[in-house]
This record gives structure tokens, sequence and C-alpha cells, in this order.
């Protein structure tokens, strides 16, 4: 038996899954063979739906962001000089372990 390639599925259609399971007028099998997704699949979506409803209607939410660029580049210049003093630092190792 062979098995199918793994599926990624687009928010909005997780989103009308789990919607469709809140109703209630299928069972969650009915709704497994309907959309062709696991029925623990749907009741994944179910349960993140439900606890991740109340940030919808939140009004003091910010927008998700990484780091800023000015930390970026900082991080940046710290890890190129790191490379730099360990890069030297081996060049000397060689250099001593090659004298004896």
């Amino acid at each position: 038996m062979s098995r199918r390639p793994r599926r990624n599925h687009a928010p909005a259609f997780k989103a009308k899954v789990a919607l469709d399971a809140l109703k209630g007028d299928q069972t969650i099998v009915e709704l497994s063979q309907r959309y062709q997704v696991h029925p623990n699949q749907i009741t994944e979506w179910k349960k993140q739906l439900l606890e991740r409803a109340a940030d919808v209607f939140s009004k003091d939410r910010k927008p998700e962001q990484g780091p800023s660029v000015k930390e970026l580049h900082a991080k940046i210049g710290q890890l190129s000089m790191e490379n730099d003093f360990l890069s030297g630092a081996l060049g000397r190792i060689g250099d001593a372990s090659a004298r004896k």
C-alpha cells in the first residue's frame, strides 16, 4: 500500500473545514470523507480555531515582526568580527604546530 504525499492545505481551506465542524450539521467522519482529510486533522483545526477566535476581535493586537534591520546589521558585524578573530587564532595555532 503506497502512501500519498504530504499535502499542504491553505489557511482558507482549514478555516472552512473547521467552521463546518463547528456547525455540527455533519459528523467529523462525514466531513473527513467529504474533504478527504483525516478526522484527527479536522479535530485539530477545530481546536485551533476555538483557541484563536478571540484574537480576531482584539484591538491591541500587534503585528508580529521579526528583528529590525538595525539589529540584524549589528549581529552580522558581531559575527564577522568573531569569524575574523577565530580565523586569525586558527592561523597562529597552525603556525605553532608547523614549527615543532
